[in-house]
């Protein structure tokens, strides 16, 4: 049978991507699966700023990828035909699908979606998105009651959620966000306590104003001068989690070190990097109790959805122009 996929065409780096670093090509893959394998048709893809690391091959966590091969990335499948008693035929499951519309695979890697919640959850709140947020807020910044959390990027997927769990464990959310309708949102509907827009704002002066008593915890999702401000406002003891670095996407190279991270020695703080796949084996621990929070309705997510598999390169492009709103994800196949 045949399936499309897109290819990596070029390595982006020290650039923007663009439409040809993706090859769109048609090819044939068995239409049954073999012993242990079952035939699977992808629904839905979903897409992360650190697809662009692994296509420009300076995310050395991940295996490199080669001009020609399948573009990473994760998706939502149903099961066609199964040969393998991991996977049961008619039902949905979350895993590493790659760009691809079908796929034969032995189910590793892959989960079933919770029973309770939109397929799409498990690309955002309980997929890599939520458990990102867990284990850099709980593992690594451990807020505590009272305590400030400033988040970076706080309108994205990831950071609407650490501001939300920052609530649950009692300490007080101020978000980062660029634009008026993004930081309204995360005010009104993320449960934040306030929000900066480093559109039209002094984010320094602001993070004076609102976090007096300085920043306890900071989730950095940005890096470059939104960090250096934060740095500048910690308090003493502070933990600074750093997960990402959207300011260095475009430019391919690691942003110079920020000139307030002496403020760390001042302030006695701690500032650490990680990698959330360090803990997988609590992953089905920790989705079980974002699964609560949001049935409880004190964890709120949005999808951003777009169409069609032709449009797949352009809706990961929609992360580093900021049109995004909430998870970005593509509805391939009803």
């Amino acid at each position: 049978m045949k399936t499309r996929q897109w290819l990596l065409a070029d390595h982006p780096r020290g650039r923007p991507l663009k439409d040809s670093d993706f090859t769109l090509v048609e090819t044939e893959i068995a239409d049954e699966p073999g012993p242990g394998q079952a035939l699977a048709k992808v629904l839905w893809l979903g897409f992360d700023p650190a697809q662009k690391g692994w296509a420009e091959n300076v995310a050395d966590y991940v295996a490199p990828m080669k001009i020609g091969d399948v573009m990473r990335g994760s998706g939502i499948v149903r099961i066609v035909k199964s040969n393998t008693p991991r996977l049961k035929e008619g039902q949905l499951y979350a895993g590493l699908t790659g760009w691809t519309e079908w796929l034969i695979t032995d189910g590793a890697g892959f989960e079933p979606v919770h029973p309770d919640l939109p397929p799409t959850a498990m690309l955002s709140v309980l997929g890599t998105t939520g458990l990102t947020a867990w284990c850099g807020l709980f593992k690594l910044g451990q807020p505590k009651p009272g305590d400030t959390v400033v988040v970076s990027g706080a309108a994205g997927a990831t950071g609407s959620t650490v501001g939300q769990l920052a609530k649950v464990a009692g300490a007080r959310a101020v978000g980062i966000a660029g634009g008026e309708e993004k930081c309204r949102w995360l005010v009104e509907e993320a449960g934040y306590d306030a929000a900066i827009d480093y559109k039209r704002e002094n984010v320094r002066g602001r993070l004076k104003e609102l976090c007096p008593r300085g920043i306890d915890v900071v989730f950095d999702n940005v890096g470059g001068s939104i960090l250096n401000d934060m740095l500048g406002e910690i308090a003493t003891g502070a933990r600074v989690v750093i997960c990402g670095g959207i300011s260095r996407y475009e430019t391919g190279t690691m942003p110079a070190g920020p000139e307030n991270y002496f403020n760390l020695v001042f302030r006695r703080a701690s500032m650490h990097g990680f990698i959330v796949l360090d803990w997988a084996a609590e992953f089905p621990a920790i989705r079980k109790r974002l699964a609560a929070l949001v049935n409880e309705g004190k964890l709120a997510f949005r999808i951003d959805e777009q169409h069609g598999f032709e449009n797949t390169p352009r809706t990961l492009m929609r992360l580093f122009t900021g049109e995004n709103r909430g998870k970005q994800v593509l509805k391939v196949a009803d």
